[in-house]
């Protein structure tokens, strides 16, 4: 099944980062297409630095296989030479030479394998680098449902722990497993061709047994180890989250109440700990005691073969050398297997990761938005984020080029909706959204966000200074113009007075900053933008009346010559919109400027005036008692009637 093809995962559905697959038939077939999608990066296509490297790391290894293989040799020789007694046959001079070479023998083993090691280095790494980096573009790729219904902590473990077993993967499924098969299989020949068939059969059989042993326990094994990785991806998103709500904890009180939940996870995570370390155990008993019993079998053989068929001291040796040399690897393998299936169990939520299907893509014919005006056009637009759950219902209006529309109305109305609809973060169910009358599923994404700048009523910034929060508005862009945009945002002379300057860092999410200086940041930085469409969803939210009334007069320099969305619940600051459109409950229930919904004494009329009012609202009004606004608001209903009569009439 493609990824075009598969099926949206629905909110209730388990999330792919944390969901388990123990158990499932497909368990195995999964880690075979894991281990697909990982061989590509041995040799990636054009890459032949990356091949030469594994070319050379091969040859190496073949070398170094040749060495051990040999190396037991020169000590059977050694040993044989100091068995004889005659001394004119070099009793001094023959062992001498025989330990130095095997000596040297061993010391090549060990120089070719960091050889080895030295050269595949940068495979394993760039393969760590591409598999992050697919998977950093993917997340980035991936729709804002995702994004929203996502937990970062379990998110950014599950992404450390698959990348870090990658390069383990790589390594050692290439230099371990394989050369350890291609030593036992020169091993067993060796034995059949010099000794007897059942040296080889009796190596072959504990090897093998060995090998069986030491799968089987791993399978089992398995669930643990997955057990601990859902128990550590939950501890860490609980401590993520609480740490990212730092102040919400304090302002409740709540930190041991946090420690609590916290230390549920960690308990979780030790009991998963300790069965994992007992089982280990269990294995590693269980491997000495098979390869043992082997090599006491091999040694009892090789001890009645010198008395009965005239071997030698120095073939008993080279039997158990083999053996000793052979087990080396071998116990490597078990734990070999054991990590790599441990990576493999990593790498699934990884891979699962990168195979979750993005919601909004763009076609294979989709162009660039070519902006000629910048007029928007929705035309019976119907969207719900759930299928029992409409939240536009048949919404159309147009913004011509270089105007200002305003969408009002209370919470819940679906006005920051049509703002996401305009990015495209979704695509809606019905009716079509327009800009300069080009589909928005017609045109690339990347040209369609190009297009647009918004100031949101939620800035979140990054973690660096406030020339680089700026700067991302464009990248390209040289100090000098940042901070321009910097005195037309407001925010010039606070950034003058800090001591660091545009190099202040502003906290993690831009916690250091007050709401207004992060909102004049993103102020700026959109105009950095310089975007010819321009989305102002409560752009003036967190800002003081006297702040706002600055920040307002940059935002219609701003507007000038854009076409420009408002999306507000502060009325005060669409006043001036050429069109102001009412949305309730998914609908338009009244649109026309300011005066003219005004004067229909309408929804918009009594927003109005409650709005004016209101006593939360700063000014002379809010110290009115109740009788005198309530005076006031006949007065303002009785202006608004008088304004509609025709000239003349008392």
């Amino acid at each position: 099944m493609t990824l075009a093809h598969r099926p949206m995962r629905r909110a209730n559905e388990e999330n792919p980062i944390t969901a388990s697959t123990a158990g499932l038939p497909e368990e195995k077939s999964h880690h075979w297409r894991t281990l697909t999608a990982l061989l590509p990066h041995l040799w990636p296509k054009g890459d032949w630095d990356i091949r030469v490297r594994v070319i050379l790391a091969l040859t190496v290894l073949v070398a170094a296989k040749g060495v051990t293989v040999y190396a037991p040799f020169f000590y059977k020789d050694a040993v044989d030479a100091l068995t004889v007694t005659d001394p004119r046959l070099g009793v001094v001079a023959v062992p001498v030479f025989m330990v130095a070479a095997y000596g040297v023998a061993r010391i090549l083993m060990i120089a070719l394998a960091q050889l080895r090691d030295a050269f595949f280095a940068k495979v394993g790494q760039r393969a760590v680098r591409t598999v992050g980096l697919q998977t950093f573009r993917h997340l980035h790729a991936l729709s804002l449902r995702f994004h929203l219904e996502r937990r970062t902590g379990g998110l950014s473990r599950v992404i450390e722990r698959g990348t870090k077993g990658i390069d383990f993967l790589l390594r050692f499924s290439l230099f371990s497993i394989i050369p350890t098969l291609i030593e036992l299989t020169l091993v067993c020949a060796i034995l059949a061709y010099t000794f007897d068939y059942r040296y080889a059969l009796i190596t072959g059989s504990v090897v093998l047994f060995y090998i069986w042993f030491t799968f089987a326990i791993t399978e089992w094994r398995t669930r643990f180890r997955r057990e601990m990785n859902e128990q550590d991806t939950k501890a860490n998103t609980r401590a993520v989250d609480s740490l990212l709500n730092f102040e919400t904890v304090k302002y409740f009180g709540n930190e041991e109440h946090e420690a609590t939940r916290f230390d549920k996870s960690l308990a979780g995570y030790e009991k998963a700990a300790v069965k994992t370390s007992t089982s280990l155990a269990f294995l590693n008993t269980g491997q000495v005691v098979i390869f043992n019993l082997g090599m006491i079998a091999m040694m009892l053989m090789a001890a009645q073969g010198i008395i009965e068929d005239g071997l030698t001291v120095g073939d008993f040796v080279l039997v158990n050398t083999f053996l000793i040399q052979l087990y080396m690897p071998l116990n490597l393998l078990g734990t070999v297997y054991r990590e790599i299936k441990q990576s493999l169990i990593d790498m699934e939520n990884l891979f699962d990761l990168v195979q979750v299907p993005s919601e909004v893509k763009d076609r294979e014919d989709a162009t660039s938005l070519k902006v000629d005006g910048g007029s928007i056009q929705f035309e019976n637009v119907k969207f719900s984020y759930e299928p029992d759950r409409q939240i536009l219902k048949g919404i159309s209006f147009d913004v011509p080029a270089n105007k200002t529309l305003a969408i009002v109305g209370p919470s819940g109305a679906g006005k920051s909706t049509i703002s996401r609809i305009l990015f495209r973060f979704y695509d809606v169910q019905s009716g079509q959204v327009m800009i300069d009358h080009q589909p928005l599923n017609a045109v690339t994404q990347a040209s369609l966000r190009s297009a647009i700048g918004i100031v949101p009523q939620d800035t979140v910034l990054f973690n660096d200074t406030i020339l680089y929060n700026i700067r991302y508005g464009r990248p390209d862009a040289t100090d000098a113009e940042v901070r321009e945009v910097a005195e037309r945002a407001q925010i010039s002379d606070l950034i003058r007075r800090l001591p660091k300057g545009y190099d202040t860092l502003v906290g993690e999410r831009g916690l250091k900053l007050s709401g207004g200086e992060k909102q004049r940041v993103a102020i700026a930085r959109t105009l950095l933008k310089n975007p010819p469409i321009l989305i102002l969803d409560e752009a003036t939210s967190a800002l003081d009346s006297h702040t706002e009334e600055e920040i307002r007069t940059a935002l219609s320099l701003m507007s000038e010559n854009r076409t420009t969305l408002i999306i507000a619940h502060r009325l005060s600051t669409v006043v001036d919109a050429d069109e102001i459109l009412v949305l309730d409950q998914g609908e338009i229930v009244e649109r026309g400027t300011h005066q003219s919904l005004l004067e229909k004494e309408g929804v918009y009329a009594g927003m109005w005036l409650r709005q004016l009012f209101s006593p939360e609202e700063e000014g002379v009004e809010a110290e009115l008692s109740l009788e005198e606004r309530q005076k006031a608001l006949e007065m303002a209903q009785l202006e608004a009637k008088k304004s509609r009569l025709p000239p003349g009439h008392p």
